[in-house]
């Protein structure tokens, strides 16, 4: 099985960066793609970003397109996200997920298309 681990969040002031890591581990062969969702305070979890491992393949909500930027060391079986220009309905608790096998048929942005979840890294952005 996979196991996924984020870290990086924290507290930020309004137009600062963050970066965030996901660390997979485990049968890491196996994963298609990985993305990051999030959920705010009394909001829906959300997809953010996608990429299929070994690719350069990316896929964004709109929300943080040309803001946000995820990209992989496929060597360290890590995943980032490096957020910038950040605001404060970036706020929420971020989520790295993991498609594996049975591969889901659901959009790239989807919580049902992945499997294996971490525990979440908690992003604050104030102003």
């Amino acid at each position: 099985q996979v196991q996924v681990v984020e870290s990086g969040g924290g507290s930020v002031q309004v137009g600062g960066s963050l970066r965030l890591s996901c660390a997979a581990s485990g049968d890491t062969n196996s994963i298609n793609y990985m993305a990051w969702f999030r959920q705010g305070p009394g909001k829906e979890r959300e997809g953010v970003a996608a990429i299929r491992t070994g690719s350069s393949s990316t896929y964004y909500a709109d929300s943080v397109r040309a803001r946000f930027t995820i990209s992989e060391d496929n060597a360290k079986n890590i995943i980032y996200l490096e957020m910038s220009d950040l605001k404060p309905e970036d706020t929420a608790m971020y989520y790295c997920a993991a498609d594996t096998p049975p591969y889901g048929t659901w959009a790239l942005l989807s919580e049902r298309k992945y499997n294996r979840w971490g525990q979440g890294t908690p992003v604050n952005v104030s102003s």
